[in-house]
C-alpha cells in the first residue's frame, strides 16, 4: 500500500486535510478507536491484518506503509 493511500485513509478517518507522510496519528487528535478504523481500512484496502500495536510502533503514514510492506512480503 502506498504511503499516499495511508495519508488518505488518515484524512479521512480524523476528517483533517493537514497529513503528510512524516504526520504522527496521535499527535494529530487520533485515538485508539478511530485507530481501528485505519486498521480495517488498510486491512480492506491491502489485505495487511495489522494489530493495533503495530499501529503504535508505526503511526505515520510513512512508518505503517513500511510495515504493511513488511507483512505483505
Amino acid at each position: 500500500m502506498s504511503v499516499d493511500g495511508i495519508v488518505d485513509i488518515f484524512r479521512r478517518v480524523l476528517e483533517t486535510t493537514d497529513v503528510t507522510a512524516d504526520s504522527d496519528f496521535f499527535a494529530l487528535g487520533g485515538d485508539s478507536l478511530i485507530a481501528t478504523r485505519v486498521l480495517s481500512a488498510v486491512a480492506r484496502t491491502s489485505g495487511a491484518e495489522l494489530s493495533f500495536d503495530d499501529f503504535v510502533a508505526a503511526p505515520t503514514p510513512g512508518a505503517l506503509a513500511k510495515k504493511i510492506a513488511d507483512v505483505c512480503a
